[in-house]
């Protein structure tokens, strides 16, 4: 099999297995690490039709990954698709009326997270093996709801790795807040920082590039990773997904081998539409690649105009986990439709770090025309839960409303009635308040748990574990700072 490296998209320097690009998470020059050319497929759709998910992910992981061997790669999907998840399928497709919901949410924190997360600590714990690391790996990572819990369940107790979450105070959801606040593990850490995700996610990113910190932290055994879709072994796994919903539908019987489909994406960090670029561009038969966005609408823009602009009002939403204006994961877009030329990229990434905006080349924007771009408002994501509810009796949460509005604004436009794939990123348990008040105004006043027991009766779905345990558990994690205060936190936690 052809060996996979992988590069900064912000030089032309070096190259990197993929155990040593999981590892470092960011590259040294801030840039985000890209395969240097992508695979192919090397399997035929009917082939993987008849996969179940572990073996079909094996299948997309072995391309990307080659510097695994096939028992690693096999033993990580083992420990991490297993009976955590509450269905034996690991992402089911439910058609909802004309479009398939893909559930991306029946892993152990009920978000499509999950599916990533429950693997990497296993592939970073590897990777640290195969390349003779003996420092503790430390997770640093910013969440805008979801990646945190998922990442905390991923690695807490996990032997040779640390993990501190950086959320927004009073930007997530009252259930995302208690599923992180009540993590237990004792080398897991939970911070609310007194910002925005965005702030989070950029101080983040400074501790990664601090190389004093960086020494410092060498010196007493420690060295940093990140759980983000910045990393590798976060991204790659979702490809997966994509790959096994198309598979999905052809042993079904609902597509013809080669019949393409679209898919729909609720988006806002950008890692699981590029998920789904990546798997179109292994050889996936997807057409329209369907960015939905809600009212913080970066990409809707920058879709339409070729212009990203992230000066503008932070609206906070209630499908919160895209509440997000620097979309990190477009860097590796950026970087392909410009040619993989790292320096067009960097002079791009550049200009967003001092002023905000950047505009894109004519010949760049021809090459995304298998991008959409399209939004929805507040008040339309909550007509769509109601109307969905009320003609299908699904319920589902408001991130995926946000893309179901999408798909039905994009249908009624373009008449492009291909078979369509949404990705369902989260449980509406998860959004219990903000989904219950858009079906009926009534239970706005109820308390979070009475509306959980209300949601299960009236949508006949049984209440996942991933609430239960948290119903009456204690709180572990009370501490806030201020944005500039947070490398501090994570050395204290460290003791260095």
């Amino acid at each position: 099999m052809k060996e996979i490296l992988y590069k900064s998209t912000r030089s032309e320097d070096g190259a990197l297995k993929a155990s040593e690009a999981i590892l470092k998470g960011l590259a040294d020059d801030g840039g985000l690490f890209v395969p240097i050319e992508l695979p192919e497929l090397d399997k035929s759709m009917e082939e993987l039709s008849k996969m179940s998910y572990q073996e079909l992910a094996y299948e997309v992981l072995k391309l990307f990954y080659t510097d695994f061997t096939e028992e690693e790669l096999k033993n990580c999907i083992a420990k991490a698709y297993d009976e955590k998840f509450d269905t034996e399928e690991i992402a089911p497709l439910a058609q909802v009326k004309d479009p398939y919901h893909l559930e991306l949410f029946h892993g152990p924190t009920i978000a499509f997270k999950d599916m990533a997360l429950q693997i990497l600590p296993h592939l970073l714990t590897t990777s640290a093996k195969k390349n003779g690391v003996e420092n503790d790996i430390v997770i640093l990572t910013a969440t805008s709801g979801d990646t945190g819990k998922a990442a905390l369940a991923g690695f807490a107790n996990v032997e040779g790795t640390k993990i501190v979450v950086f959320y927004p105070d009073g930007g997530v959801s009252p259930i995302q807040e208690k599923q992180m606040i009540t993590q237990k593990g004792d080398n897991t850490h939970v911070v609310a920082i007194k910002g925005n995700f965005d702030e989070a996610q950029t101080g983040v990113k400074n501790i990664f590039n601090n190389k004093e910190l960086a020494k410092e932290m060498d010196k007493s055994g420690f060295q940093f990773s990140s759980a983000n879709s910045i990393n590798i072994g976060r991204l790659i796994p979702q490809v997966a997904y994509y790959v096994y919903s198309y598979a999905k539908l052809l042993s079904e019987g609902k597509i013809e081998d080669g019949e393409k489909i679209n898919v729909v994406v609720p988006t806002g960090n950008f890692g699981n539409i590029l998920a789904a670029y990546y798997a179109k561009s292994i050889g996936t038969p997807i057409d329209k690649l369907v960015c939905a966005s809600n009212e913080n609408k970066v990409l809707y823009d920058f879709f339409n105009t070729g212009e990203y602009d992230k000066n503008r009002e932070f609206i906070l939403t209630t499908s919160p986990s895209m509440d997000i204006l620097i979309s990190s994961n477009l860097e590796r877009l950026i970087y392909h439709i410009a040619g993989d030329d790292a320096n067009k990229n960097k002079e791009l990434m550049a200009n967003l770090a001092s002023t905000g905006v950047y505009n894109i080349t004519d010949d760049m924007r021809t090459k995304l025309t298998d991008f959409v771009g399209k939004f929805a408002s507040e008040e339309e994501t909550a007509q769509t839960i109601k109307k969905i509810y009320e003609d299908t009796g699904y319920i589902m949460d408001t991130h995926t409303s946000v893309a179901r509005c999408v798909y039905e604004k994009y249908v009624a436009e373009t008449g492009d009635n291909k078979t369509t794939v949404i990705a369902s990123t989260a449980s509406p348990f998860k959004f219990t308040r903000a989904v219950m008040n858009a079906i009926d105004p009534k239970y706005q006043s109820g308390e979070d748990f009475e509306l959980i027991d209300e949601l299960s009766r009236i949508g006949n779905i049984k209440i996942p574990n991933a609430i239960e345990e948290i119903r009456n558990a204690e709180i572990r994690h009370n501490t806030k700072c201020e944005t500039e205060d947070m490398e501090n936190i994570v050395k204290d936690f460290l003791g260095i």
